[in-house]
């Protein structure tokens, strides 16, 4: 990364956390991956359980490996090899009263929204976003499209190639048929503004680039 794509996403990093801030939300900035994963162990503080959730950007890190070795740590993992997909599921359930969940999201805009799943509103008492500056957009209107015509299709040929059977249409193309497939994965759309209680939700951003 060169040096003025540094500064200019350093810069961009400081006027979100602002807005989050004022959203009753905290942020933090990391210039490396390396000082993301430092920062987000940092934040989780035994004992306590926290939920393992599909993402791309802190599976990336090999964070759940560490998260795991915390002292204090029951990692709720719904990904264990060899778990039928009830048995996943039934975690998945667990994962909502966890204390800690760690995830990221498909898009942050600089006026302080983002988007991703219903444990962020409620559920665990600590959410930690891990969140690259790639995925931060001027607006909504930006945001959804961003979803729709990058993050979806990408996070769909991740999943075709695991599983060819995974096929909605926009891994024919790389294109958003704004479908109804069974297998769509763009279901359901979340959308934060603030935060309730203060603190619970704290996003690291992360400098380099992460997950779709």
């Amino acid at each position: 990364m060169d040096a003025p794509t540094r500064k200019f996403r350093q810069m961009n990093a400081e006027r979100l956390i602002k807005q989050l801030n004022k959203r009753r939300m905290h942020g933090s900035y990391a210039e490396t991956v390396e000082e993301a994963r430092s920062q987000v162990l940092d934040l989780i503080q035994g004992p306590c359980s926290v939920i393992r959730c599909g993402s791309e950007s802190v599976g990336s890190l090999g964070l759940w490996k560490d998260i795991a070795a915390l002292p204090g740590v029951e990692l709720i993992d719904p990904y264990v090899p060899g778990l039928t997909p009830a048995g996943g599921d039934e975690r998945r359930r667990r994962g909502l009263t966890a204390d800690v969940m760690v995830t990221s999201c498909n898009a942050v805009t600089l006026d302080g929204t983002g988007n991703r799943v219903s444990g962020m509103i409620f559920g665990p008492k600590k959410v930690i976003l891990l969140v690259g500056m790639n995925k931060v957009v001027s607006d909504l209107e930006s945001a959804m499209d961003r979803i729709r015509d990058f993050a979806a299709p990408m996070n769909n040929l991740r999943l075709n190639a695991l599983n060819p059977a995974h096929e909605p249409p926009c891994t024919q193309d790389g294109r958003c048929h704004r479908c109804s497939s069974p297998q769509k994965i763009c279901n359901a759309w979340t959308i934060i503004e603030g935060q309730r209680d203060e603190g619970r939700i704290h996003v690291v951003l992360v400098g380099e680039s992460l997950g779709y």
